[in-house]
């Protein structure tokens, strides 16, 4: 999980700063109920956990901020429209920005602006357990022939202005949002949601081969998984050494 004293972890998926899955939960309507079997182990005191909200109950935040001592970023999105219009209701316009990044890469250009909003503890709707601080983030991107798309992401934190910076919040976040990459990559290189293995625990199965073959390419430093995957494709001898194999074929005889 690192050695900061915010030390960050996405909740119950796999530590940000190496982005490789070490558990999972699976099945619809069980996420809820394994955050406390795979946090409970672990000490957390002191560390910032992100999970998207709709994932958490009220319960299991208090748990995690009472008992376990952490501090969390939960992203809400537009599928809890009462919690997010709240958020969206507020004054963001009296708020200056207060942290601005950019990057480019594999084809894209991202810039990534953040507000922080101190809010109350009776701001009515967001069930959120200790919350002090509102985030406001708002992404813009660019592809390579394609038109620009902007996004508005809001997300409530237990860390309040004196524990963390904007752009600590802001790297949280993004690291939250490489969590999220690995479902990306999982479908698209994978075909994971074409996949027609759905008959007992096949498709449980499936999804572990996938984060072990993902978790094994990032372990090595590969950074575009397609592009890695690809060129093993074409020359299945280069998988041998990522699993411990040594390739040393007999050439006596052809």
């Amino acid at each position: 999980m690192g050695e900061s004293s915010h030390r960050r972890a996405a909740l119950v998926e796999f530590p940000q700063q190496c982005g490789v899955l070490v558990a999972q939960v699976f099945g619809a309507g069980q996420e809820e109920a394994g955050e406390a079997l795979l946090l409970a182990p672990l000490d957390l005191d002191g560390d910032v956990l992100t999970f998207d909200a709709l994932h958490s109950v009220k319960a299991n935040v208090a748990w995690l901020a009472e008992t376990k001592k952490a501090h969390y970023v939960a992203v809400i999105k537009p599928n809890q429209p009462t919690a997010w219009a709240q958020l969206d209701g507020l004054d963001w316009h009296a708020v200056a920005i207060q942290h601005t990044a950019s990057n480019k890469g594999h084809g894209r250009r991202e810039s990534r602006s953040i507000k922080t909003l101190a809010i109350a503890d009776n701001l009515g709707g967001i069930a959120f357990p200790h919350a002090k601080l509102a985030l406001r983030v708002h992404r813009r991107r660019k592809e390579t022939g394609r038109k620009e798309t902007r996004e508005t992401v809001y997300a409530v934190t237990s860390l309040d202005v004196h524990q963390a910076k904007p752009a600590e919040l802001a790297s949280h976040l993004r690291g939250h949002w490489t969590v999220e990459a690995q479902h990306h990559i999982r479908d698209r290189t994978f075909a994971e949601d074409a996949s027609t293995v759905h008959a007992g625990n096949a498709p449980r199965v499936m999804a572990t081969l996938r984060n072990l073959a993902i978790g094994a390419l990032k372990a090595l430093g590969a950074t575009n998984i397609a592009k890695t995957t690809r060129a093993i494709r074409d020359q299945p001898e280069r998988a041998l050494p990522i699993l411990g194999i040594t390739y040393k074929p007999d050439l006596n005889g052809t």
